[in-house]
């Protein structure tokens, strides 16, 4: 590729970025002021994860498309550099916490090369004007799609579960789920959600044994879920409703986009399960119920059902850890 050729998808990348972000920054001054944005565009719309990243790549495409026939693999993998670009300004202002930006990722760059697939498809050199008519009509079909997908969000309840097999009697095991002393960063397996800014599991207190009683089970990061035992069978089953306590997560934490107990995701109910096993040992399940509400549950709950069953293992991990070291004692 000569240069002038190199210098039109450096312009195209540079064009399909600033588009994303000219979006992103006028959906950031709008949030908390009611602005004519609000019902066009919003931030958790397919409007805005899927046709903006769509757009982009486009536009990015079709830049070089004007004048020269782009391959496939560029058409594919150019607008990447659009969107990685807006992602990390998004970043670097704050716009977005590394937990958004990641789950965010995945479903841009494809939406972003099927942009540009579509643009050096149907954009020739032999035909400039129509080439800018279509990056034109392409960039505000975001605006389009907003209003049309307004009432389509829809709230869905999941339930996550994971297991695992103790070497220990259900005593053991009863006792170190209706309470978990402190545990240390040590004590917790790799985990991918820790990776990207979910905060570590601390400790759960309980205020006195039976129905009613409430746990305290914080979280790194100031965050503290509240949760009230409505199942008490002991060395059976402990079910809790669980509140977070939404109103104290800094949002240097959790922003509010995937923040436990907001608009688009909250968990309002777990539940340990004991069962013995041949030898002594004892199968414990750990099932999560929760709900995601936006307007791509489609996309969302994989990431939801992933952090869910992530934290579950990392949990029973721990749980399993302590009841085979206090029964070799």
């Amino acid at each position: 590729m000569n240069k002038p050729q190199n210098k039109l998808f450096w312009v195209g990348g540079a064009t399909g970025a600033v588009y994303g972000l000219s979006i992103r920054g006028l959906l950031q001054t709008s949030i908390g002021h009611g602005t004519w944005v609000t019902p066009v565009i919003w931030v958790m719309s397919i409007a805005f994860i899927a046709v903006v990243p769509f757009a982009m790549g486009y536009i990015t495409v079709a830049m070089k498309a004007r004048h020269a026939p782009v391959t496939v693999t560029q058409r594919i993998f150019v607008p990447w550099a659009a969107v990685l670009i807006s992602l990390a300004v998004s970043a670097a202002v704050l716009w977005e916490g590394v937990i958004c930006i990641v789950m965010f990722s995945p479903i841009a760059l494809v939406c972003g090369s099927l942009g540009g697939l579509l643009a050096g498809y149907a954009v020739r050199p032999s035909r400039p004007q129509a080439a800018t008519v279509s990056m034109l009509i392409v960039a505000l079909l975001p605006m389009f799609v907003g209003p049309i997908e307004h009432h389509l969000g829809t709230v869905e309840a999941r339930s996550v579960e994971s297991e695992v097999v103790i070497q220990a009697p259900a005593e053991t095991v009863w006792r170190n789920i209706e309470r978990v002393p402190t545990i240390d960063p040590t004590e917790l397996p790799r985990s991918w959600n820790r990776t990207i800014g979910f905060p570590r599991p601390l400790e759960a207190t309980l205020s006195y044994e039976g129905l009613g009683g409430v746990r305290h089970a914080t979280f790194a990061g100031g965050v503290l879920f509240i949760e009230t035992i409505d199942v008490w069978e002991p060395l059976k089953r402990l079910g809790f409703s669980i509140h977070a306590d939404s109103d104290h997560i800094p949002s240097t934490t959790l922003d509010e986009h995937v923040k436990v107990g907001g608009r688009y995701f909250d968990v309002p109910h777990g539940e340990y399960i004991l069962e013995p096993q041949p030898g002594g040992m004892v199968r414990l399940r750990l099932v999560s119920r929760h709900r995601v509400s936006t307007d791509f549950n489609w996309y969302a709950r994989l990431w939801t059902d992933a952090v869910m069953r992530d934290v579950q293992r990392s949990i029973l991990h721990v749980v399993r850890n302590r009841c085979e070291a206090d029964n070799r004692r």
